[in-house]
């Protein structure tokens, strides 16, 4: 560094200076204290000896987890009509960033900025705030609008405006909106290319927190529950959230129906899971004879509706190729005076598509495969279940098959029913915490889209302003928009308040269709104005939390959780005392025998005066459930009374899961909580 410079100078304080630009990355000190740095494993080892140090982990990564959806919740748009409802909730989006020009962002009608924001536009070069966006901060990339899209479609689907004529290409066509049209959003861009970065999404949650949003929607986590609980940052920052009255809802991850798949674990989490509405969006192949077969929607392209186009299914004549590989669509059995013009039946998926569009085929018929990851086509194709494509295909060897493919909504029976994707309980961390929560719509949602991002290869730039996504990432904003509702009507209930009302006023959904029960669908589909009006609250608190902490993962780890200095002693709680919404219980005998859950319920219903009464409902002949009492009678608002569910019986050899569910009602109000015996392993 040269000579010494004149005057009053400290080489050592100079130093340090230098060396912390270049090893600290973050900083974390307006809501919690850390921070984030590039360390050797000697200097690692130097910092976990000092005392005042409660954790150190390495930096990982964590990955991204409309039109129709709101209203199949039950929440219509007149609900939100009056601009007054909710344009003093401030939702915060961990993400990819935000679209800023789109029209779900506009801010014409909103009035002033809420006079409790704290944060600040530090959106970087060429991005601008409005009454509508309020703030911005990014922790990678030039600035923080959106690269990917990700971030710009959960910001648009929790509190996107009113947005007339939305569609994709003309598919799922009406008007977008987000759950509270009239909230505000802060944005905090903390992913990049898919990923998120651990010391990224810290410094997002420290912001957050500090600048004062109302509550945090991140559908981000990781692909599975990582090896140390308190390593994971998604967990040590809603804790913080949490602490400061701010609810954070998580997308449960899409790890698929494994056992313990889901990465959103912690109690204080809303964790949400993906399920479907009754809007199905499929190819329809339209034969000549007038039969008509739905499949899998591969790409959003469709021909004329008039059944004119000739079927193609194996007669080719190539010297090169027998009959099977014809009908498999081998390269390079068809020929191109073979398939020009028509639409080509094949017996596999085949490995290289491009030479039907080279050859200029007007269409693919295919057997479903069910891969959730297949890519856009680039021609017309339906995928078919194994029984409809038999019938397809002897059609094909008529005289002169004709068919076209042609693309639009259904209605499904069925829905809502959870998405093969959405990663399925139980709980790895904490076995007697139900997880997920509940679920929300999350396949095939419209919402805003950054038109610089074609979301395939026929969509050009600048063509594509709405788009329709599947994931977990799409249902956690519909649970964070209706959180924010719930908080407009009841500005003073704490976290666990809030979410008590989604979970007690959820829809179940149809078991028979789930194996895997509540470890599926949580306490079931949210439905936004029940829960604005439960009547009785599981409220928990910070407190409360800790003791769980102390009762399941030791001081240690609740130090590094909560940043408290956890003296758990004699504090420590079993987890079944934790005053959840949900009671669940892991058996590891066939005879039940103290099965036992002690909870406290508030009212918050519209009168001082009501008395609820107690009805089970047995998942199994073999189980004796009781509460006791049986009724609880309140006299004022925001009193508290508690009661005890006792289970014995017998636990059936050949069931993993029992659920039964426990309801209290006073005739206007129904308060629901899912009892969920399982199988230790």
């Amino acid at each position: 560094m040269g000579s010494l410079p004149k005057g009053d100078y400290s080489p050592a304080n100079h130093h340090n200076s230098i060396i912390q630009k270049v090893v600290t990355d973050r900083s974390y000190g307006r809501a919690f204290n850390g921070f984030a740095a590039w360390l050797t494993d000697h200097e690692r080892e130097k910092l976990t000896n000092m005392s005042e140090v409660l954790s150190i982990f390495p930096s990982r990564t964590l990955v991204l987890h409309t039109t129709r959806s709101w209203d199949f919740l039950g929440f219509p748009e007149n609900i939100t009509d009056d601009f007054s409802v909710g344009s003093d909730m401030i939702i915060g989006v961990i993400d990819s960033g935000i679209w800023e020009k789109s029209e779900s962002f506009r801010d014409k009608g909103f009035g002033p900025v809420p006079k409790k924001w704290k944060g600040a536009c530090k959106g970087g070069p060429r991005f601008t705030c409005n009454r509508k966006i309020i703030g911005a901060r990014f922790y990678t990339g030039a600035n923080a609008s959106d690269n990917i899209g990700h971030g710009a479609h959960t910001a648009s689907t929790a509190a996107g405006n009113r947005v007339k004529g939305a569609s994709y290409r003309h598919i799922a066509e009406g008007t977008a909106r987000g759950g509270l049209p009239a909230s505000r959003i802060a944005v905090y861009k903390a992913c990049g290319d898919d990923d998120c970065a651990d010391a990224d999404i810290l410094a997002a949650f420290d912001d957050a927190i500090a600048d004062g949003v109302d509550v945090i929607s991140a559908s981000i986590g990781f692909q599975y529950p990582i090896h140390q609980i308190s390593h994971d940052t998604v967990v040590i920052g809603s804790f913080h959230a949490t602490a400061r009255g701010i609810l954070t809802v998580n997308s449960a991850g899409n790890s698929g129906t494994d056992p313990r798949a889901i990465s959103s674990i912690a109690p204080w989490l809303l964790s949400v899971g993906a399920s479907t509405t009754d809007r199905l969006i499929a190819e329809k192949l339209v034969l000549g004879d007038g039969r008509i077969f739905t499949g899998q929607v591969l790409n959003p392209l469709g021909l004329t509706p008039i059944p004119k186009f000739s079927l193609a299914y194996g007669n080719a004549k190539n010297s090169s190729c027998d009959e099977r590989q014809i009908k498999r669509c081998e390269r390079p059995c068809l020929d191109r005076n073979y398939v020009k013009g028509k639409i080509v039946v094949c017996d596999m998926l085949p490995h290289d598509i491009t030479q039907l569009v080279q050859n200029e085929a007007a269409g693919l018929i295919e057997e479903n495969y069910r891969d959730d990851d297949v890519n856009y086509y680039l021609l017309p194709t339906v995928a078919l279940e194994p029984a409809d494509l038999d019938q397809v295909r002897a059609y094909a060897n008529t005289t002169r098959p004709r068919a076209t493919i042609t693309i639009g909504g259904l209605k499904d029976p069925l829905a809502p029913v959870v998405a093969d994707f959405s990663s399925r309980g139980p709980n790895t961390y904490f076995p007697d915490v139900m997880k997920p929560d509940v679920v929300a719509p999350g396949v095939d949602i419209l919402a805003a889209w950054p038109p610089s991002i074609p979301p395939s290869e026929f969509d050009k730039p600048g063509s594509v302003k709405y788009n329709l996504e599947s994931g977990t990432s799409m249902a956690c904003p519909h649970a964070a928009g209706a959180i924010a509702y719930i908080k407009s009507l009841h500005p003073d209930w704490s976290p666990a308040a809030l979410k008590s009302a989604l979970m007690t006023t959820a829809r179940p959904l149809n078991a028979s269709l789930h194996p895997e029960r509540e470890f599926a669908y949580g306490s079931g589909n949210i439905d936004p104005v029940k829960a604005s009006d439960p009547g009785l609250v599981y409220d928990i608190s910070e407190h409360d939390y800790i003791n769980h902490l102390c009762g399941t993962h030791g001081g240690e780890t609740c130090s590094k959780i909560s940043g408290a200095s956890c003296q758990c002693g004699e504090r420590k709680t079993s987890a079944p005392e934790l005053n959840y919404p949900a009671m669940t219980a892991k058996i590891n005998a066939s005879t039940i025998s103290n099965v036992s859950f002690i909870r406290t319920l508030t009212n918050v219903g519209h009168h001082p005066t009501s008395t609820y009464k107690a009805e089970v409902f047995l998942g199994s002949e073999k189980l004796k459930i009781t509460v006791a009492p049986d009724a609880l009678s309140f006299k004022s608002l925001n009193e508290k009374r508690s009661f005890r569910v006792s289970i014995t019986g017998e636990y059936p050899q050949n069931e993993k899961i029992l659920s039964s569910s426990l309801v209290w009602s006073d005739g206007s109000h129904t308060v629901r909580s899912p009892i969920i015996l399982y199988r230790g392993q």
